[in-house]
Formats: structure tokens, C-alpha cells, sequence
């Protein structure tokens, strides 16, 4: 059980103390730095997906990508991103992406496939698996990297925290100084916490979070403490929880 009033003051302190463009620079490395220049879902989605491991290596990988390939030819896409590798992922899951990517965003937006999903019972994850299974399905090409890259739709009930997915949708429906805001039609209090090894830290240290397992229930208990603390947007802790653990201010 944790402290509301002194939790809440902390916390709000926070938010406010961080929501500046200044968290956003080369200095204070975030993969939002990247996604912020453009202002574009389908650049966002890439620059999240691509957020994990070290967040300088992530920002200097993102800044190498040429975004302007999302509307090349298969061709020109595979030449210029011939050299382009991240981590688990190989040159050619990169260029498949952005030939996935072309191809989704020649017919519908990105928003439109996941309020599709989203709208059936005001459930995130259904238009999380919605925006999962249209990347797979305008691509037939596979790998573990890829696979890991874009995530699985479970059988029955999420396991996994499903991070990015869940920072990409605070980035697109949050709209302050950090957050782009680029939609619209989602409730801020249906979003589910972008759940990291920060956060999860933070969440345990402050008595929001009692599970030891870092998966989807700690998702769901983490969300469901910052909900007591804003009912109606309960996410706008989420980047202040990371830079408290980032910058170990506890």
C-alpha cells in the first residue's frame, strides 16, 4: 500500500518539473527526441518499436534512419537502408519494416487500424493486436528479429509488459510538451502504462506495484494505482517514473 498523499505530491511534482522540451535532447537521451522532429505516426511507430537497450544507442541509431524511405520503392528502400542493424535486428528486418510500412500506409493510417480494434469493447490491446496483425499481414516475411520487433498477439491472455506498444500510444494520444498527440477518438484513462525495468522499480519502491513478476498484470496493477492518483490521466506519471529511476532520484 502506498503513501497517497506524499506519492501524489512526489509525483506531481515530477510531471510538472519534466514536462519541458528540455527532457528531450541529446543530453537526456529518449527515443521521443527522434519521434518529436517528425510529428508522424508511422515515424513514431518505428522510433518506438526500436526503443530498447541503451537509450544513447537507440537515439543514434533512430537519427542514422533515412524516414523519407517510408515513401520509396521496395528498391530504393532495401539500397539505402543496406547497412542500417540494431541489435537483434539484421539490415533486412529493417528494410522490411519500412517496406511494410510503405505498404500499410499507402491504403489507411495507422490510427485508423487501431481505433478499428480499439472501438469494439474501448480495450488498448485489442488495437495494439489489431496494429500487430496488419503489419503481419501486409508482409509475409519473417525472422526473430522482426518477430521480436513488432511483438505476438497471444492466444489467450498477455504475458508480456507489450513496453513500446504502450509508449507509442502515449506518444500519440497525449498531447503536452512531451507527448505528440497526433490522435484522437482514445480516452487517456483506457491507456496502460509503458511498464520498463525503471518504471517496475519505481512502481515497487513507492508501494505502487506489489508484484514481483515484471509481465501484463504488473501492467495492469501499476495503471491501476496511478488511476487513484489521476483518474483521467493516469499515463502522465509514466515519463516522470522513468526519469526517477533513470537518474536513481530515489
Amino acid at each position: 500500500m502506498f503513501d497517497f498523499e506524499a506519492t501524489k505530491k512526489l509525483l506531481d511534482d515530477e510531471v510538472k518539473k519534466r514536462d519541458t522540451k528540455n527532457e528531450l535532447s541529446l543530453q537526456k537521451a529518449d527515443p521521443l527526441l527522434v519521434a518529436s522532429k517528425y510529428k508522424d505516426e508511422y515515424v513514431s511507430l518505428i522510433c518506438a518499436m526500436y526503443a530498447y537497450g541503451n537509450a544513447n544507442m537507440i537515439v543514434k541509431f533512430l537519427s542514422s534512419l533515412d524516414f523519407s524511405l517510408l515513401n520509396a520503392n521496395k528498391q530504393e528502400i532495401v539500397k539505402n537502408l543496406n547497412d542500417k542493424y540494431y541489435r537483434f535486428q539484421s539490415k533486412r528486418d529493417t528494410q522490411e519494416l519500412f517496406i511494410t510500412l510503405n505498404k500499410i500506409k499507402k491504403t489507411t493510417t495507422l490510427q485508423k487500424i487501431f481505433l478499428e480494434g480499439y472501438h469494439k469493447n474501448y480495450d488498448v490491446m485489442d488495437g495494439i493486436f489489431s496494429l500487430i496483425e496488419t503489419i503481419y499481414d501486409a508482409n509475409s516475411y519473417r525472422s526473430r528479429g522482426y518477430e521480436f520487433l513488432i511483438g505476438k498477439v497471444p492466444k489467450k491472455n498477455p504475458t508480456s509488459p507489450y513496453k513500446r506498444w504502450h509508449m507509442y500510444l502515449r506518444w500519440m494520444v497525449r498531447d503536452d510538451n512531451l507527448d505528440l498527440g497526433l490522435w484522437s477518438g482514445v480516452r487517456r484513462d483506457d491507456l496502460l502504462m509503458p511498464l520498463d525495468t525503471h518504471t517496475f522499480k519505481i512502481g515497487q519502491k513507492l508501494g505502487l506495484i506489489e508484484r514481483k513478476t515484471y509481465d501484463f498484470k504488473a501492467v495492469v496493477e501499476l495503471t491501476s494505482s496511478l488511476i487513484r492518483l489521476d483518474n483521467k490521466d493516469p499515463i502522465k506519471y509514466d515519463f516522470a517514473l522513468y526519469r526517477i529511476g533513470q537518474e536513481k532520484l530515489l
